[in-house]
C-alpha cells in the first residue's frame, strides 16, 4: 500500500510573501514544497502565526494552482515573543501531542525552509524525539541569493533543555508517564525495580535492539513485554502488531513452520501456504517467551532473521522479509545452556545487549500492598463487581503476605489468584477477616503440598539430551535437591536443609554457595528450578 504524503510546514511572512531578494525573484518555499510533479504531497499542515491569515489564503491559492490535489489545513498560533524558545516549543509540543498520527497510512515530513531558527530548532527536536514521527523536507531556490542585512536583535538558544524549566517538566512528565505505563500504573515502592523500569523505558523508546527479560516464572515478564510493545506503538517506534509466542509449545517439525512459515506441499500435512509468526510481526514486536526452549535449527534461523531481516520459509528457496523488533523471555540461565550446547552462543550475544532480570515477589514484598489495590480495581473492571478490604482484613492479609510463612512460590501469579479468590468470595463485596483467614489457610495448604510433592520430573528443567548424559544415581539425587529447593523460601534455607548435618561440624558455612555450585553442575540455577 502506497502511503499518503503529509507535510508539516511553517508559513513565513517574508519568504512566502514573495519579497524579492537578489536574483531569486518571487520564490516562495511553501509553494515550492508542493510544486514538484514527481513529489506529490497529499496533505499540507500549515502553521500560521496570528495576523498572517490573509497571506495564508494567498499562498494556499497558489498551492492549489500548482498542486490541485493537495489538501491544506491551517493551524493558527500566537506568541508573545517569536524568539522565546520555551514558548515556541511549548506550542509545537502540544500540537504534536494532540495530533492524531497514522504512521501506517501516512508518510510524515517536516518542511525546514521557513520560519525563524527558533521554530526550526523546535521542529527538529520534536522530530528527533519522535513526537513528530516524520523526516525533514528541505526546499531551496533555483539560483544563489543574498539576503540584505537588516538591523535587529540576536538571541543565543542553548539546547541544554534542562535549563528550560517548562520544557524539562514536559519531558520529565512524559517519561514518568512511560515508566508508570510499563508498571501498569502501579505505584511500586521497590527502588531497584523502579530504577530498572526507568532504564527499560529509555531503551524502549530509543533502541530497536532486542531486549532479554529473565527471572522466575510468574514474575511478570510477559506482561512487561506487552506493555513495552504498547509503549513503542504510542511513541511511533513500531507500526505492526505485538506477537507473543511461548517457545515451549513449539515442538518438533512444527516449530520451524510456526515461526518462519512454509510453502504448500513442503511436508506431509502442509496443504496450504503459511506465513509464520515472524511475518505476522513485520513492523511490530515479536515476544519469544521461554526462548531457551527453541531448537538449535530454529535458533540459527532466528539469528539470521535478526541480523538481516530475511529468512527462508520451510520448503521455499525464496527469501521472505520481516522488519520486526524482538523481546525474549526466559527463566533459565542461558549462559549455562550455552555451556551445555543447548543454546547458540552467537544468538545469546545478539539478544543480550539489553538484559533485565525480573525480581521474584519475595524480592519486592514492599510492592504487595500497592498491587492489592491495583488487582482489586482490575477485578472490578473485568467482573463488573466491586470488592474491597475492611481495615482489619487488609491489615491481617498484609501481615501474612509479608511474613516468612508466605513463600509466594508462583510469584505474582499466586498473588493475583489469591486476590481474585477473596474478591469473588467477599460477601456484599466486602473482604472480611473471615475471608482472609480462609484464604491464608488455602495458601498455606497449597504451599505445603508444593513442598511435599514427590512427582518432580527433570523433564521440566533439562532437555532430554542433557538428562540422558546424567547417571541414574545423579538423577535421583538431583531430583531430591530440586524438590528441597522448591519447598524452601530461599537458597539459604535450602542449603540449611540439605547440609544440616555437615554444617554442625563446621565453624563457618556457606550453604547457599554449595547449593548454587551443585545446581550449576547440571546447567541449572536457583531461579530456574524455583
Amino acid at each position: 500500500m502506497n502511503k499518503r504524503r503529509v507535510v508539516f510546514g511553517l508559513l513565513d511572512p517574508v519568504w512566502d510573501s514573495g519579497i524579492e531578494h537578489g536574483e531569486i525573484g518571487r520564490w516562495r518555499p511553501t509553494v515550492a514544497a508542493v510544486s514538484e510533479t514527481d513529489f506529490v504531497v497529499d496533505q499540507f499542515e500549515m502553521l500560521v502565526q496570528l495576523g498572517n491569515e490573509q497571506l495564508a489564503e494567498e499562498v494556499i491559492a497558489l498551492m492549489h494552482e500548482v498542486s490541485p490535489g493537495t489538501v491544506v489545513r491551517t493551524h493558527v498560533h500566537q506568541y508573545k515573543d517569536l524568539w522565546d524558545f520555551e514558548e515556541v516549543f511549548g506550542y509545537f509540543h502540544d500540537l504534536a501531542s494532540e495530533y492524531e498520527f497514522d504512521v501506517e497510512a501516512n508518510d510524515y515530513l517536516i518542511h525546514m525552509s521557513t520560519g525563524t531558527h527558533v521554530m526550526r530548532i523546535c521542529l527538529f527536536l520534536l522530530a528527533e524525539t519522535r513526537l513528530l514521527p516524520g523526516r525533514m523536507l528541505q526546499t531551496y531556490p533555483a539560483q544563489a541569493y543574498q539576503i540584505p542585512k537588516l538591523r535587529g536583535g540576536v538571541r543565543v538558544v542553548d539546547l541544554d533543555l534542562a535549563r528550560y524549566d517548562q520544557i524539562a517538566k514536559r519531558f520529565t512528565a512524559r517519561r514518568n508517564q512511560g515508566t508508570s505505563f510499563l508498571k501498569s500504573g502501579i505505584a511500586t515502592r521497590n527502588r531497584a525495580f523502579n530504577a530498572m523500569i526507568d532504564e527499560i523505558e529509555a531503551v524502549a523508546v530509543a533502541s530497536k535492539h532486542p531486549i532479554l527479560l529473565t527471572g522466575p516464572t510468574g514474575s511478570g515478564k510477559s506482561q512487561l513485554a506487552q506493555r513495552i510493545g504498547e509503549l513503542k506503538r504510542q511513541r511511533h517506534q513500531i507500526d505492526g502488531s505485538f506477537v507473543p509466542v511461548n517457545c515451549a509449545t513449539l515442538k518438533g517439525d512444527g516449530a520451524m513452520s510456526a515461526l518462519f512459515g512454509h510453502h504448500k506441499g513442503s511436508f506431509t500435512g502442509a496443504t496450504s501456504n503459511r506465513s509464520g509468526l515472524l511475518k505476522r510481526a513485520n513492523k511490530g514486536l515479536l515476544f519469544l517467551d521461554e526462548i531457551g526452549e527453541l531448537g538449535l535449527e530454529e535458533q540459527a534461523m532466528l539469528l539470521r532473521a535478526l541480523e538481516t531481516g530475511r529468512y527462508y520459509p520451510v520448503g521455499s528457496d525464496e527469501e521472505e522479509q520481516s522488519n520486526f523488533q524482538l523481546i525474549a523471555g526466559t527463566n533459565r540461565n542461558l549462559k549455562d545452556s550455552v555451556a551445555r550446547g543447548d543454546f547458540r552462543e552467537d544468538l545469546l550475544a545478539r539478544i543480550n545487549l539489553w538484559s533485565y532480570r525480573m525480581p521474584s515477589l519475595s524480592e519486592r514484598i514492599e510492592d504487595i500492598e500497592p498491587n492489592l489495590e491495583f488487582e482489586l480495581e482490575r477485578y472490578a473492571r473485568d467482573n463488573a463487581r466491586q470488592a474491597s478490604f475492611n481495615r482489619d482484613a487488609k491489615k491481617m492479609y498484609i501481615q501474612f503476605a509479608l511474613s516468612k510463612e508466605a513463600t509466594w512460590k508462583g510469584n505474582f501469579r499466586d498473588l493475583v489468584a489469591s486476590i481474585t479468590r477473596m474478591a469473588t468470595l467477599a460477601p456484599g463485596g466486602r473482604i472480611t477477616p473471615e475471608v482472609v483467614s480462609q484464604e491464608i489457610h488455602r495458601l498455606e495448604t497449597q504451599w505445603l503440598d508444593d513442598r511435599q510433592e514427590s512427582d518432580i520430573s527433570l523433564d521440566n528443567f533439562l532437555s532430554k539430551d542433557a538428562i540422558s548424559e546424567i547417571d541414574q544415581f545423579d538423577r535421583l539425587q538431583l531430583t531430591e535437591v530440586i524438590k528441597v529447593c522448591r519447598g524452601s523460601r530461599s537458597i539459604a534455607e535450602a542449603g540449611r536443609t540439605l547440609f544440616q548435618a555437615s554444617r554442625i561440624r563446621r565453624s563457618s558455612t556457606n550453604d547457599s554457595d554449595r547449593v548454587r555450585k551443585y545446581l550449576s553442575k547440571f546447567g541449572l540455577d536457583w531461579n530456574g528450578v524455583c
